[in-house]
């Protein structure tokens, strides 16, 4: 059996603000390093194999806060950077929808339908993602490894895992520093846990699934 431990990233103040990041490599906030530093605390029991991360700051070092207490080095995978949302990146949510009513209408309600302008579909990320974590899992038969990635990978993952289109994608949610867990038998992926955030205790949380 191999486990898959899946993490979204900590807080950024883009998070607070409800801003489109996608590509843009923005870092992590003071409460976003303090929540990877209680999801640190909580693997620190975890004898992980590997740690996998996205190239943008705000995984790459919530990863690397777990690797001193996992005692493993977190490594870059390209195709498990966030979605990118091309125009709409720095943007607010409600300038979006302004400029755009439409198209953040529909992706609203169908998201699985809509090419950002500029950026990816959701069938894009999740054909990448899906590469990824199926490499990983050949990689590390029978292991325990982490994956730290963002809300839309995370998301398109668990729907695949769940054996859900991406028409349930707003049926997934992913706070920051979430914990989601995966098992593999060989066959196939089950879903142990999903979107735990117990660890965070009293720490500041996100309001809304941005």
């Amino acid at each position: 059996m191999t486990r898959v431990l899946l993490i979204r990233h900590g807080q950024t103040q883009w998070n607070r603000e409800q801003i489109f990041r996608g590509r843009a490599d923005i870092p992590l906030s003071e409460a976003g390093l303090r929540q990877s530093e209680a999801l640190a605390t909580r693997l620190a029991g975890e004898v992980l194999a590997a740690i996998y991360s996205s190239p943008l700051k705000r995984a790459c070092v919530t990863a690397e806060h777990l690797g001193p207490r996992c005692r493993s080095d977190p490594r870059v995978l390209e195709s498990l950077t966030d979605i990118s949302y091309g125009e709409w990146e720095g943007q607010h949510h409600q300038q979006v929808q302004q400029r755009y009513p439409e198209l953040y209408a529909q992706w609203m309600a169908e998201p699985h339908l809509v090419r950002l302008p500029d950026g990816e579909t959701l069938a894009e990320v999740r054909q990448r993602a899906v590469a990824a974590l199926d490499h990983i899992i050949a990689k590390h038969p029978g292991d325990t490894v982490a994956v730290v990635s963002h809300r839309v990978v995370n998301k398109v993952l668990l729907c695949a895992a769940l054996g859900l289109g991406d028409d349930a994608f707003w049926r997934i949610r992913q706070d920051t520093c979430c914990l989601n867990v995966m098992e593999h038998d060989g066959t196939g992926l089950s879903v142990c846990l999903l979107n735990d955030t117990c660890h965070l205790g009293g720490l500041e949380k996100d309001a809304a699934d941005f």
